[in-house]
């Protein structure tokens, strides 16, 4: 899934996460799924408007990690992949 705007890896991984959801106008929300292997899931609402949807009681590293990488996902950009036995899927 490929959206607008456009978001560069440097801007990606150096914007504090906070600044950087309002600027791609993306809201994180409460995942209300609690398996431990869930990290997070990108949302389109039928409005066009992307959630961010994240397990609550995370560490704030893997909360902005994982965050990052699937807004990198999502945009397009360029980075990494994560280790196993991480993973991404699109549906």
């Amino acid at each position: 899934m490929s959206l607008a705007p456009t978001v560069s890896p440097d801007h990606l991984l150096d914007t504090p996460l906070d600044d950087l959801l309002t600027e791609i106008g993306v809201e994180i929300v409460d995942s209300t799924i609690t398996d431990a292997g869930f990290f997070g899931a990108v949302v389109q609402r039928k409005t066009g408007e992307l959630l961010l949807a994240m397990p609550a009681g995370r560490s704030d590293l893997e909360h902005d990690t994982v965050a990052r990488y699937l807004l990198a996902q999502v945009f397009d950009v360029d980075l990494p992949k994560l280790p196993p036995p991480l993973v991404t899927a699109e549906s």
